[in-house]
């Protein structure tokens, strides 16, 4: 659900999430949905760093909303952009603001509800105290929900390079995940918010993009043998600039899906309908649906 609740507000970057979205994305057949979250700007900036009460309950409707459709929901910490900057200043307040999403949330299925602790770590936030950072806040989480899935990334945006160093604690329900744009050129071309941007006009389906692909399988699987842990993807997707043919999308979705779903890693496709489009008003783009579904290699 990109581009929803992680803007600054609702609404900023896009459109709101309606109730019906939900119904939508169930009926396509697909099983959960993640939940982007910028808790950061509605929570007090001093002790005790309580969220405001009407920001938590649009957060509460949204996850009741999915799960009442049957979607099981991946709740986060998204755009907490201060954390790549000053993040031994805003380490105690990210481990209060989760204690109290912990909270709010304990009640949920453990196997329905999973959290996320934070959005694709980066700048200053990485292997030389990511432990210290995230291991608070996970210790808030487990006070109050012991049990529940939780997802931690590591440095370097979440890409597949940082499973070689990814602190992972010795808890049974803590899952690795990584985000793949690989390769960049292709997947953010037309995207001004990169500098620079990558241009226009790059294909998908080269031997070298398959080789690069086939490598990155063979890190996540590496990954798994050694920790004998699972890996999920939480993010892939192209950007939507019209310029890119549906088809080179379609087909990207397609590949990275079946590609990681044959050695047995599940994903969440960026996004919905905001940014990364799979879906466009009143419709889902042809071929998307069926690409993302797709669980046979292509290769």
């Amino acid at each position: 659900m990109g581009n929803h609740l992680e803007a600054p507000n609702e609404g900023d970057w896009g459109r709101a999430i309606v109730d019906n979205d939900f119904t939508i994305i169930k009926t396509a057949g697909f099983n959960t949905v993640r939940v982007p979250v910028r808790w950061s700007t509605h929570a007090l900036a001093a002790a005790p760093y309580t969220i405001d009460a009407a920001w938590m309950a649009r957060v509460r409707h949204v996850v009741d909303t999915a799960r009442a459709a049957g979607l099981n929901v991946i709740l986060n910490v998204h755009h907490y952009e201060e954390m790549a900057t000053a993040p031994a200043a805003h380490a105690v307040r990210f481990a209060e603001i989760w204690k109290q999403v912990a909270a709010e949330f304990a009640s949920e299925p453990t196997a329905s509800v999973w959290f996320e602790l934070m959005n694709e770590p980066n700048g200053a936030l990485n292997d030389t105290n990511l432990q210290a950072i995230l291991a608070p806040a996970l210790a808030n989480v487990r006070a109050t929900n012991p049990t529940r899935p939780v997802i931690i990334g590591g440095q370097g945006w979440s890409g597949v390079d940082s499973l070689a160093t990814v602190w992972i604690p010795s808890d049974p329900y803590v899952v690795a995940t990584i985000h793949t744009y690989d390769p960049f050129a292709f997947t953010h071309q037309g995207a001004t918010y990169v500098t620079p941007t990558p241009p226009l006009g790059r294909v998908f389906g080269s031997a070298a993009d398959y080789a690069e692909l086939n490598a990155n399988l063979a890190k996540v699987q590496a990954y798994m043998s050694r920790t004998g842990r699972s890996v999920f993807v939480g993010e892939y997707g192209v950007h939507d600039d019209p310029a890119i043919p549906l088809s080179e999308r379609v087909k990207y979705y397609g590949t990275i899906t079946s590609a990681y779903a044959s050695i047995g890693v599940q994903s969440c496709a960026w996004a919905y309908t905001n940014t990364f489009k799979l879906r466009d008003g009143s419709a889902w783009l042809p071929g998307m649906v069926e690409a993302i579904q797709t669980t046979t290699t292509l290769q």
